[in-house]
């Protein structure tokens, strides 16, 4: 790279920058990387704008999760200002109508639910079964360090997140448009956000590279850090 780009960082559901520290780590000072903070928005709308009105005129923008949907909604409200996009064990579709979407919602309240009994710890240990690698849980600074994570935030963001996921707009008009490079990346373990959907996405924007990290689940950024790291390097470069 000629010269330090500046990439912005989108943390997802229940995750602060510490979810991409190992990240920014590995790229060792290679790029000017910041991780905007919108916890407490209640819309994926609202954490775009909020990204937006701190972010430079231009950016390299790369989203994890929940953050890979408001990288979607930037991308939607001011292309021009989007470099490069890289979207990280995400989804880009709106909650299902019917059944489905029901039984999305029902999920997601039975957490707050816990969440509000028992503290956001309690509800971490069980919320990250089905987040990370099955061969990771027994890891325990993996584990703690998510949990600690987790237990930081607090409880109404964690509310606020949760109808922001469960009101979130249809991105996929928003894929045909894209026409800066691409990068679309999952945990091939990753059973929330599969490799296939990332696959769909990546059939619909033009020029997209799409990768794999292997023995990995949802929680690429801690999981995988060196593997994500080396990804986008690929494609800043």
């Amino acid at each position: 790279m000629a010269e330090k780009q500046r990439l912005l960082l989108l943390p997802g559901l229940l995750c602060d920058a510490d979810v991409w520290e190992p990240v920014i780590a590995a790229l060792d000072g290679a790029v000017a990387c910041r991780v905007p903070d919108y916890r407490n928005a209640t819309s994926i709308g609202a954490m775009a704008e909020r990204v937006l009105r701190g972010a430079p005129a231009r950016f390299a923008l790369a989203g994890h999760s929940m953050g890979g949907r408001v990288a979607l909604e930037i991308a939607r409200r001011a292309p021009e200002r989007v470099a490069r996009l890289a979207l990280l064990d995400t989804g880009y579709q709106a909650r299902a109508i019917g059944a489905g979407g029901e039984e999305e919602a029902r999920q997601r309240q039975r957490l707050v639910d816990l969440a509000r009994r028992q503290g956001l710890r309690a509800m971490g240990e069980e919320w990250l079964l089905g987040m990370v690698h099955p061969d990771r849980i027994t890891d325990r600074a993996l584990m703690d360090r998510l949990l600690a994570m987790i237990e930081r935030q607090k409880f109404e963001d964690y509310q606020g997140q949760i109808r922001a996921l469960l009101e979130r707009p249809d991105a996929s008009p928003v894929l045909g448009r894209i026409g800066c490079p691409t990068l679309i990346a999952c945990g091939r373990q990753d059973v929330w956000s599969p490799p296939a959907r990332h696959e769909q996405m990546a059939a619909l924007i033009s020029g997209c590279r799409i990768e794999v990290f292997e023995e990995c689940g949802h929680m690429s950024t801690l999981e995988r850090p060196d593997a994500v790291a080396a990804s986008l390097r690929r494609w800043l470069e």
